[in-house]
């Protein structure tokens, strides 16, 4: 050190006491050092402190580290900014003073943070010096940076506020541009290459700049770097809490508009916590930019379509309160006048009938709900035509009845009864139509069933044309436009006082149009109307062979006959009870299917004759009960007859009950009539 002695000796040739400077210099707490303002800013001085801080045990190894300059001293990466700071404080004050902070590198590699206090001087014979005094700050800095930390994963807390972004937004990011971090918060595949997961922090300078050169479009590139740099976002949120800049990417050799938008969640003063969120705005933009035409039509389609919905939840809430208005009103009646039982019996019959209309509407919206869905499906199975007119006779009668209504079927000109087709559709869409009929035909009117068959081509099948004819209130031929379209219905039934849902023609269109069919409607107002279902349908050449009494049991099927009824709802096994009793059954319970199991196992082949299983229950479901009593290994204990009986009324729930092993599926609730017949058919086939 001895040249760097005689400098610092020639320097304080002012100073009387030099040996006494120079003693107190190297017993400082801190380092001391003094270099040149100028040139390549060399050291002209450095104490023993300093070697210390730069872990040297030489003034050797100091130079060789530093370079024996200001420049070699500080970081690379901080040199520029300390170096420009400097110059700002001198220029802006008369103490010649400055102080900054910065980062060295000490021999072995680790980075050390130092507090720089400097002193500039103009000496005559060596020129413009800079005294500066130094200590050690690292520990101080991993506490602020600590703390930094912790106020990031609070912010990253804070992020919940702004979780709506995750619905639109495919990235989103938060960071800290005074600690220049980056963290994902969500991530497209577009950042993956810089970003591997949510807890990959990167700096915040230059995060995007493979995602500009990858994917943005040349043209848009400056834009986004532009809205990306750390001083253009605080001036912009200086201003206001957020902005927005829309850009282009190349995906698949197409251009698709995004949109990165910059909020501040920190500080309205200093502007350095923010969320940044990426999204596809091309569908907007396009549709601002080419499709204005197309935007008037969508709109007054979404305001007729809106018009529509608002009018059918209208008519909707008035079908559902009218006959929930009568069943909680004759069930006071009936409470009121419990002792007259002429009165109970006639408010009885009122909530049955009432319940009757509340259940088909229920019916109508799960059902459209499910062809919307795409959950329908057309299921084949040998039919007879025949039994299947006959059963909408049967079902319509006591309404034909009561209105006096002359009611005609003509199945004359059928060759061939017996077809392939899905019952239950054939059957549901033609007591819809004929139900129609009746309910829009005035006293004493007139409705006809007409079934045709004409030859196809393939010898396999034939055409067949169902006929629906009334000669009732009609329909107008503005309405016959809009007839099988949702949520829609004539305005004269509800002012002639006959009411409709707007679903039933739209559930019997699609059915038809699933079964590979046609429908078609004439009609005028108050001149009835007539529909025609039009299907082709593969037949069953065997003879057929008409119902017979004598080829029949005639026990009922309810004699001497044991259910085992499977039900966890207190109220409803209540209700199944008393019914299977009083139409003869011996009923037992299990409360879900574990317990069902249980009995059936422990029991004599031929004890249960029958098990009506509930579906949703606690400890184990009707499914799975049914495919454990199934696999049991007495044969006569697996084959018992099971029929779900169940809330779950769509058809993927009838699928599900069939493909677990069940029998038989019907809906809630219990249709006494339908269940004997079907407990008859299985009981008559075991």
């Amino acid at each position: 050190m001895d040249g760097q002695i005689n400098q610092w000796d020639y320097l304080a040739t002012n100073i009387q006491a030099a040996d006494y400077v120079r003693k107190l210099a190297n017993r400082m707490p801190g380092g001391f050092f003094i270099y040149r303002a100028t040139g390549n800013e060399d050291i002209l001085y450095a104490n023993k402190s300093m070697l210390k801080i730069f872990n040297c045990q030489t003034m050797e190894e100091f130079r060789e580290i530093t370079g024996n300059s200001f420049r070699g001293l500080v970081h690379p990466e901080d040199i520029e900014g300390v170096e420009r700071s400097i110059r700002e404080q001198i220029a802006g004050n008369d103490d010649d003073m400055d102080y900054v902070e910065y980062r060295i590198i000490q021999k072995g590699g680790e980075i050390r943070w130092l507090e720089d206090y400097g002193h500039f001087t103009q000496h005559d014979n060596e020129g413009d010096i800079f005294y500066v005094f130094v200590v050690d700050a690292t520990e101080r800095k991993k506490r602020q940076l600590q703390e930094k930390e912790e106020q990031l994963q609070e912010q990253l807390r804070r992020l919940s506020m702004i979780a709506g972004l995750s619905i639109d937004y495919e990235s989103i990011f938060y960071a800290d541009l005074d600690l220049n971090r980056i963290q994902a918060y969500q991530i497209s595949h577009r950042f993956r290459h810089k970003f591997q997961d949510i807890n990959t922090v990167c700096p915040f300078i230059g995060f995007d700049s493979e995602y500009i050169q990858m994917w943005v479009h040349p043209s848009d590139r400056n834009i986004l770097l532009k809205a990306t740099d750390a001083a253009y976002i605080r001036r912009k949120l200086s201003k206001n809490k957020t902005f927005h800049t829309n850009y282009r990417i190349i995906q698949n050799g197409k251009e698709e508009y995004l949109q990165l938008r910059v909020v501040n969640i920190g500080n309205d003063n200093h502007v350095s916590q923010i969320v940044m969120g990426y999204r596809s705005v091309d569908d907007e933009i396009k549709y601002e930019l080419e499709q204005k035409k197309m935007l008037k039509d969508a709109l007054e389609q979404a305001k007729s379509s809106n018009i529509a919905k608002n009018t059918f939840l209208s008519n909707m809430s008035h079908d559902i309160r009218t006959p929930m208005n009568a069943i909680v009103g004759f069930a006071a009646l009936a409470k009121k006048h419990i002792d007259e039982k002429g009165k109970v019996q006639e408010y009885l019959n009122m909530i049955e009938t009432s319940s009757d209309q509340l259940l088909r509407l229920i019916n109508d919206v799960l059902e459209i709900s499910s062809i919307e869905a795409d959950r329908i499906q057309i299921e084949e199975s040998e039919c007879s035509l025949l039994d299947i007119i006959q059963e909408i006779q049967s079902a319509i009668m006591p309404r034909v009845s009561a209105k006096n209504i002359d009611l005609s079927l003509n199945i004359s000109g059928l060759k061939h009864y017996i077809v392939f087709s899905d019952r239950q559709k054939l059957f549901q869409i033609l007591l819809r139509l004929t139900r129609n009929a009746v309910k829009y035909t005035e006293f004493k009117g007139q409705v006809s069933i007409t079934v045709k068959e004409t030859e196809s081509t393939d010898r396999e099948y034939a055409s067949y044309q169902f006929i629906v004819q009334d000669n009732g209130i009609g329909i107008s031929e503005s309405f016959i436009q809009h007839i099988f379209e949702p949520f829609e219905r004539q305005q004269n039934t509800t002012l002639s006082g006959i009411y409709g849902t707007g679903l039933g023609l739209t559930i019997t269109k699609n059915i038809v149009d699933m079964m590979g069919g046609t429908i078609e409607v004439v009609s005028a107002s108050g001149q009835g109307s007539t529909f025609t279902i039009s299907l082709s349908l593969r037949i069953q050449n065997r003879q057929f062979q008409p119902f017979s009494p004598k080829n029949q049991k005639q026990k009922p099927a309810s004699e001497h006959r044991r259910i085992l009824l499977v039900e966890d709802n207190e109220i409803n096994l209540e209700i199944e009870v008393e019914l299977l009793q009083d139409a003869g059954f011996l009923v037992e319970t299990a409360t879900d299917g574990s317990i069902a199991i249980e009995k059936i196992t422990h029991s004599e082949p031929g004890y249960y004759n029958l098990v009506l299983m509930d579906i949703q229950m606690p400890v184990m479901d009707g499914y799975h009960a049914t495919s454990a009593i199934r696999r049991l290994e007495n044969p006569l204990l697996a084959n018992i007859p099971i029929v779900a009986l169940s809330a779950n009324t769509l058809d993927e729930d009838r699928r599900k009950a069939m493909e677990c092993g069940m029998n038989a599926h019907l809906p809630k609730p219990v249709n006494m009539p339908q269940l004997m017949e079907l407990v008859e058919k299985i009981l008559a086939a075991f």
